[in-house]
């Protein structure tokens, strides 16, 4: 059931239905349909990007400083035509066409060859007291993705999806409110895509066939109805275009992309260190180590516990010396101390910067430290001033902020009491003066508030290097400040299958930075489970292990020598990989393409990848079929059109075509595409354990290409231009196979190294790497 604190619906009167065109107003941006007092605009913002405005009183609202990324004036102006008959307003781009009914007022789309998509019902748009709605057609074989982190199934047509940011503990299949609220999906059949984003932070939901089939619903309590249609056809530009709009994810540290381990708690600096050294000495790679909240004294946020955390200083510059990077948990729940001397509160008290009911009284909650008050993350002071209190952890090392409980999630009394999850007061006023607003409209954007909070504070603290952020709760453009992880899963099956679909949606929704708990947070892993976890965990972006208070300890050497061999292959396997990752890391900067992505993403034009929520890939070469279930040594594998092979044998396969794959425990199914290059490093213990002098690029037959970017890895000079590219092509010509490697380009300039170029089942070839064109060839 959704988590919604408050009246949900205030009524169920019927709804008002837009009217007929009156007349229209045309700018260079903006075409105006006034339908009585009620009035719409359709803006055309790029060739293939409309935004749909109605506003049932006539007036629309103002911009508000946390909307999306890019305003509709920033867009180029673009050319479109506009043709008026007796019935319709015609609306043309060179890539789409709205066609606006004028008796009644409805909107339909299409594309160049008339296909049509996101085509109003006959209810269109409505409204009535604090509701407005839309309803649109779904076409025999579409197929919705998206939505964040929706639990179950890959598609989620026939589902209702609400978008209220909810504390989703012991969350399953059925659940529908999660930690993260985007209101966005994409919509897939053959041939056609769009994507249509809800402008809207009020609670929101659609309803994607469940009541009405063949009706998709999309419905808000706040006051205007406001999307944006972004037509692709595929998926890859659908996505381009909706993190033009609400924003990219910046090159997060190369150490971050390597394995974290966690658990609640490493509740002392002795059993860190003795867990560093473990990792250490048995050879298993690691780069970070979470600190959850029993590092802090009596849970208070910004301090350390003086017993269990005597020196964090000298702690972490131990760490620092083996290769490890400290990231702390950070919660918002500031304690309740008003004569404690707690400069937190003090501060914030001070200031005015937290929470307050409507009658002026400081609003509270229950959360770890017990009675605490929240800050007021919409107002810019109070994120610079929760900012700058992160020097107090990142002056001593810290390289990273774990964001948790920013749903928010609280009690309304002393945890281990029963009681009740609250939220604040719907009511009650945030924002900056100048934008008052309530927690009615921007309770979904806590999380992402507070993230941001934590990323420019970051950015200041630590100028030149760059910061891990992470969040579990966000709002359509988090990947601006944060990587997510999937939050409280659990150590079942049925979790660590649900961890693909669930992943793959967010990295459909523009979030490409994303991991869930390897092993299940709550609830004890079987040694068999926890061995598959990691193998698929590999390949998460995102690759951390964590687990839950009073829960069997989750380190990979726990489980016993075959499980600790299985777990260390597979962090090498991540670790020599990292070159083909730190790639797809950038291409999700530069593009928001996923970098876990489901098969439709690739292949959006085979129905039969438009369900597959078992199998996966890590960006465009490497397609995964892990194992889910206990007991099981062969599963299914569908393999798209092309020719594949296998990663550990070099069998090939001609696809489309399913097969049946052998997967003891020690393997999972992995399998690349002809024509692939994937740039393979040598195994390290922590990713800037020494500069990479040894680069072998696996080659697989057949035409493909492949551009390597590489920069220094931690700093920002990236972006002033300090980094390269390197552009490999593979081909045939008669009975050779030729390797040509471009000249490398731009500013940044890695240490020479020898390059092994690998062309599987057939040989290898290497050379010094000085940044110069090469061409091989290999008989075959």
């Amino acid at each position: 059931m959704p988590q919604y604190f408050g009246q949900l619906h205030t009524t169920e009167a019927p709804w008002s239905i837009l009217g007929a065109v009156q007349a229209i107003q045309q700018n260079e941006r903006h075409i105006l349909l006034l339908c009585g007092d009620p009035c719409l605009i359709v803006s055309v913002l790029a060739p293939n990007l409309i935004r749909v405005r109605m506003a049932p009183s006539g007036e629309f609202l103002s911009r508000r400083s946390w909307a999306v990324a890019l305003a509709d004036e920033e867009w180029p102006t673009v050319p479109f035509e506009v043709r008026e008959t007796a019935e319709t307003i015609e609306i043309e781009t060179e890539q789409l066409s709205i066609v606006v009914s004028r008796d009644p007022c409805r909107i339909q789309c299409f594309d160049s060859v008339g296909q049509p998509f996101a085509q109003d019902t006959d209810l269109g748009m409505g409204w009535r007291t604090g509701e407005v709605a839309g309803w649109k057609r779904i076409e025999s074989d579409e197929h919705f993705y998206g939505f964040g982190e929706p639990t179950g199934l890959l598609d989620q047509r026939s589902k209702v999806k609400t978008n209220w940011a909810s504390d989703a503990i012991d969350y399953g299949i059925m659940t529908d409110s999660m930690y993260q609220a985007i209101p966005f999906f994409i919509a897939l059949r053959p041939g056609l895509g769009y994507g249509l984003f809800f402008n809207t932070t009020y609670w929101s939901r659609f309803d994607l066939g469940a009541q009405q089939p063949g009706v998709w619903q999309m419905e808000t309590q706040g006051s205007e109805l406001d999307y944006y249609i972004i037509y692709g056809p595929e998926p890859a530009k659908i996505i381009q275009t909706y993190t033009q709009l609400t924003g990219r994810m910046p090159l997060p540290p190369r150490w971050s992309l390597g394995y974290h381990q966690c658990r609640w708690s490493y509740e002392s600096q002795d059993i860190v260190r003795k867990l560093a050294d473990e990792f250490r000495q048995r050879r298993i790679p690691c780069d970070v180590i979470h600190l959850d909240i029993d590092y802090m004294n009596s849970y208070r946020v910004f301090t350390w516990s003086p017993k269990r955390f005597a020196d964090p200083q000298k702690l972490i510059g131990n760490l620092k010396q083996d290769g490890f990077k400290v990231v702390t948990i950070v919660d918002p729940g500031v304690k309740y101390e008003p004569e404690a001397d707690y400069k937190v509160f003090d501060e914030g008290l001070k200031n005015n910067y937290f929470i307050r009911k409507t009658n002026g009284q400081l609003f509270h909650g229950y959360v770890w430290p017990d009675k605490a008050v929240f800050p007021d993350y919409l107002r810019p002071e109070v994120r610079d001033w929760w900012g700058n209190w992160q020097k107090s952890l990142t002056d001593i090392g810290v390289a990273g902020i774990w964001n948790d409980m920013n749903e928010p999630a609280l009690d309304d009394r002393p945890f281990g009491d029963p009681g009740d999850k609250i939220s604040f007061p719907l009511d009650a006023p945030q924002g900056p003066i100048e934008e008052i607003t309530t927690h009615k409209e921007v309770h979904n954007l806590y999380g992402l508030m507070m993230a941001q909070a934590s990323y420019q504070g970051a950015k200041i603290s630590r100028p030149t290097e760059r910061s891990f952020i992470l969040t579990r709760s966000g709002y359509a453009g988090i990947q601006r400040w944060s990587a997510i992880w999937t939050g409280d899963n659990q150590s079942l099956w049925e979790h660590l299958e649900m961890s693909i679909p669930m992943l793959c949606n967010l990295g459909l929704s523009g979030i490409p930075f994303v991991g869930s708990d390897i092993g299940g947070f709550a609830g004890n892993a079987t040694a068999e489970l926890y061995a598959r976890w990691m193998q698929l965990g590999m390949l998460y972006p995102l690759m951390r292990g964590h687990s839950a208070l009073t829960t069997a300890q989750h380190e990979p050497w726990v489980f016993g020598d075959r499980i600790e061999k299985i777990c260390r292959e597979y962090i090498e396997l991540r670790y020599q990989l990292l070159p083909y990752i730190y790639t797809l890391f950038w291409l999700a900067a530069t593009t928001g393409a996923p970098i876990l992505r489901p098969l439709l993403y690739d292949f959006p034009n085979d129905p039969k990848t438009f369900s597959l929520a078992d199998q996966v890939m890590l960006g465009p070469s490497l397609l995964a079929a892990p194992i889910y279930r206990p007991g099981v040594e062969h599963r299914a594998v569908y393999l798209p059109e092309g020719c594949w092979y296998d990663w550990w044998s070099g069998e090939t396969f001609i696809g489309p075509i399913h097969i049946l794959a052998y997967a003891p425990l020690e393997k999972m199914p992995l399998y690349v595409r002809a024509g692939s290059i994937i740039a393979i490093a040598p195994v390290m213990q922590y990713v800037d354990e020494h500069p990479i002098n040894q680069m072998r690029l696996r080659i697989w037959k057949g035409v493909g290409e492949f551009t390597l970017y590489e920069d220094d890895g931690h700093t920002f000079e990236y972006k002033t231009g300090a980094f390269c590219t390197t552009t490999y092509h593979v081909y045939s010509e008669q009975q050779r196979t030729i390797v040509e490697i471009a000249a490398r380009e731009g500013e940044f300039s890695p240490i020479t190294r020898e390059t092994i170029v690998e062309l599987v089942g057939v040989g290898e070839q290497s050379f010094v790497d000085n940044g110069t064109a090469h061409r091989l060839e290999f008989s075959t």
